[in-house]
């Protein structure tokens, strides 16, 4: 199994997941076997501006088959899903302790996370307003 996970920089295991998707600049892709990580590669986001469907195919060129991410659009959800890729959402922390746990089925997530990213999308722009 090969998981992707947005991050926050190019660290690998020892990033952290990017609460920002669609802004990550590095995904870390996590090859699994024998739930066992097997190896890992950073890839820098090869795009500053994307559009629709640009991240699921880059995440499909790259192999990944699971996406562990904190917040995701639905469009996105369903673009993924339509390629055959997995999407866990709410996922934050660690890389390494984000893909062990969910290695073992033991992830927990943030249930709050939309509403977390609409507080933040609402402060910007009010932020912006002023």
């Amino acid at each position: 199994m090969r998981i992707a996970i947005p991050a926050e920089d190019n660290r690998g295991l020892e990033s952290r997941v990017s609460e920002h998707f669609g802004r990550a600049k590095y995904f870390v892709f996590v090859d699994v076997e024998d739930n066992k990580i097997k190896n890992v590669e950073v890839v820098e986001v090869p795009f500053e501006e994307h559009g629709p469907g640009d991240l699921p195919n880059f995440i499909k060129e790259h192999g990944g088959e699971v996406v562990l991410a904190y917040g995701m659009g639905r469009r996105a959800i369903e673009y993924f899903n339509s390629l055959g890729i997995e999407v866990v959402t709410g996922a934050y922390g660690k890389i390494k302790d984000v893909v062990e746990a969910f290695i073992h089925q033991v992830l927990e997530v943030d249930p709050h996370w939309k509403e977390k990213i609409e507080r933040e999308k609402e402060h910007r722009g009010e932020c912006r307003d002023q």
